[in-house]
């Protein structure tokens, strides 16, 4: 019996574990990750304009955001690694007060409101957890506050001397929690079942308790009203200019049913086990065997841990191998109440996003509606492991297998968002060795980056961040926009010269025209290129998308100060200067080019090809080729676009528009002639 006891962990353990499994969720891969989606403005906002920036700012989409803002960045400077350490510290906490919060309302279920606070620290559902800088303010702080006044409501009726005291701070965090989003515009129906199994404790017949209730709710439900009253005002007669109310032909009851069914699934259910579909994708490589070694180690260390918690069972009911008996313990009628309330809460949770007309789709930015499903999902699936398994003391086993599927889930999102992260660094070193500085009012135009965390907005304050390192107001001095989703007769209105380009970034406007663009494009696995209307001519990009094939006759590299010092990339977004590699030549090689100065493209060549170093693009071959026959080494030259041709026959019409130029425009006699002649036959160009 003695070593039974030293062998459990005491109840006050918990927090630590709590940390503890924060980390191994959240915080493996915490320094290799960034700014993602809206983080890169509101970054930017708070760097150049200031945290007060922020209150205009929002004033057209969620004005009590602001505020929000305005605090957190007044405290944390815009640098990754502090806004994910708090995102971090966030989800720790909140998972301690959902676990607070559940403990005041089922003192006695000890096991069942453990696990559902360990289902929610881990929820699988929303991936969204590394864009830290937006969510923090827009969701996860709202919802502490929410999360504060489920938890001061039960403890004002569990503590009578004090319930004026606590019922005030629950409606004061239930305005702070209520008013800056509408992610949780319908979480209040919870409260009532909440406070249905807290008056049941004390009050017999069902209407006896519904009046009471209704005596003890009134005042949230005034708040909740005043809230809704402010909804409605603000998104049919106020400034509001961000989501709408779908169309009422999208609003039909089938509709609805239907949107309902496929919430209860993916957040009840399928959300948990979905890594193991995303990794049954690719089982040999890298990130599905730490996915799977991750699962593993996650669910050796808490089924440990759990199988030797003590709470409050008797000794009699604890094996010292298999752990504690469940079935001393159990609790069926809380197992049905929590289906029944995880139920609601994921069905009332999905209505916000629903009546805005979007989409609860997984493993994508539309995944972060799951935040107002959360506490409904996590009850659900505790509750639905309590009625089947309750009595068995496999229950330990299966609630630590959830959670370590919890733990995988998130640990391969945050693979994703690391790989992103590192994608991002790369694309702007790139820029920057090839774009030293750049004209002020200049767009810079692709069809799309391969990056998956990202929009061209938000990428336009990271360009803004280098290349307009002193700006301090007015208008925004550079923007980066996709042909795929600009074209629409808005921001970008045509790819044909002379368009105006203007569009509002929050509180300061972009004015330009596509008669001062850039165009680039970044081919997956490849380096950034910036492309020339005469070095990219002809078919050369034939099977890129046809708006970026329209867009190389707006490019206009004049617009590159190609003389500029190099600009300063911070550190903390941009990471220290990548080795050169291949992309650094290719980037210096296409510079030196622009400056017609073929030596250095052809030494450049040389550096690169010495280390063995060659394109992932074979493209990129293209300046190298030139450089080499403008400096009368015509072997190499025809070396390596023989090498070019057999690695991908996919440049050939690059290869004919090179050679067919150096043609034309070559001054090196007989000898260059011959050698043109004979690539163009080789690479079948034509006449």
């Amino acid at each position: 019996m003695g070593q039974m006891q030293k062998s459990r962990f005491a109840a006050k353990t918990i927090p630590t574990a709590f940390f503890l499994l924060t980390i191994l969720t959240y915080g493996l891969l915490l320094p290799w990750t960034g700014f993602y989606w809206d983080d890169w403005p509101f970054a930017w906002i708070a760097k150049f304009l200031g945290p007060a920036e922020f209150i205009p700012a929002f004033a057209p989409f969620r004005p009590f955001l602001g505020p929000i803002f305005f605090g957190t960045t007044s405290l944390l400077p815009p640098n990754p690694l502090l806004w994910q350490s708090l995102a971090l510290l966030l989800r720790f906490a909140l998972a301690l007060f959902v676990w607070w919060m559940f403990k005041a309302i089922w003192p006695k279920a000890k096991w069942q409101t453990l696990t559902v606070a360990l289902l929610f620290l881990v929820f699988p559902g929303y991936s969204q957890h590394w864009v830290a800088l937006t969510h923090i303010n827009q969701e996860w702080i709202p919802f502490l506050f929410y999360i504060l006044s489920f938890g001061f409501t039960a403890k004002a009726f569990r503590t009578p001397k004090k319930s004026g005291c606590f019922t005030g701070l629950a409606l004061v965090f239930l305005v702070l929690g209520l008013f800056p989003t509408e992610y949780f515009a319908t979480q209040e129906p919870l409260r009532i079942l909440f406070l249905w199994v807290l008056v049941a404790e004390e009050t017999l017949g069902f209407w006896p308790r519904i009046r009471r209730i209704l005596r003890l709710w009134w005042p949230y439900f005034l708040v909740w009203l005043g809230n809704a009253a402010w909804l409605v005002y603000y998104y049919r007669f106020g400034a509001y200019a961000s989501y709408g109310v779908a169309a009422t032909g999208e609003l039909s009851p089938l509709g609805f049913l239907l949107a309902m069914l496929d919430a209860l699934w993916k957040t009840g259910l399928y959300s948990w086990v979905q890594v193991l579909v995303l990794i049954a994708r690719s089982l040999s490589s890298p990130s599905t065997l730490l996915t799977l070694g991750m699962i593993a180690v996650s669910f050796a260390l808490v089924a440990f841990y759990l199988r030797r918690l003590e709470f409050n069972w008797t000794p009699k009911s604890y094996h010292p191998r298999r752990g504690p008996d469940f079935g001393v313990r159990k609790n069926s009628n809380w197992g049905r109440q929590a289906v029944i309330f995880g139920l609601i809460g994921i069905l009332i949770g999905r209505i916000p996003s629903w009546t805005a007309g979007l989409p609860l789709t997984l493993q994508s930015i539309n995944d972060r509606f799951m935040v107002s499903m959360m506490i409904g999902g996590s009850l659900f699936l505790a509750g639905l492991l309590e009625i089947v398994f309750g009595k068995s003391r496999l229950k330990v086993y299966l609630i630590a297998l959830v959670i370590a599927l919890g733990i995988g889930q998130q640990f391969y999102t945050a693979n994703d968002f690391r790989r992103d992260w590192a994608r991002q660094q790369e694309i702007f070193w790139q820029m920057a060795w090839r774009i030293p500085g750049l004209e002020p009012g200049t767009v810079i135009l692709t069809h799309e980056l391969p990056l998956s965390y990202e929009t061209d907005l938000g990428l336009t304050a990271p360009l803004n961040w280098i290349y307009a390192p002193d700006y301090a107001g007015g208008n925004l001095p550079y923007a980066l926009l996709y042909t795929r989703t600009r074209l629409d007769g808005a921001s970008l209105p045509a790819l044909t010269p002379g368009q105006p380009i203007s569009f509002e970034y929050r509180t300061v406007e972009f004015k330009g025209s596509t008669s001062q663009a850039v165009t680039i494009i970044v081919p997956p696995n490849a380096c950034l290129h910036v492309l020339d209307p005469i070095y990219a001519g002809g078919d050369t990009y034939e099977r890129q998308p046809r708006f970026l094939r329209d867009a190389i006759q707006l490019s206009n590299p004049a617009l590159i100060l190609v003389d500029a010092e190099p600009p300063e990339m911070p550190v903390a977004l941009f990471g220290v200067e990548p080795p050169h590699t291949w992309c650094y030549y290719y980037e210096k090689a296409e510079l030196a080019r622009q400056l017609g100065d073929w030596e250095t493209v052809a030494a450049l060549g040389d550096q690169a090809r010495a280390q063995g170093y060659a394109p992932g693009d074979a493209l990129e071959w293209l300046p190298f080729i030139e450089g080499y026959v403008l400096t009368g080494d015509y072997e190499t030259a025809r070396e390596i676009s023989i090498l070019a041709y057999q690695d991908d026959s996919r440049p050939r019409k690059g290869l004919c528009h090179t050679w067919r130029r150096i043609q034309v425009n070559g001054q090196g006699g007989t000898e260059m002639e011959n050698l043109a002649s004979e690539m163009l036959e080789k690479f079948a160009c034509g006449p």
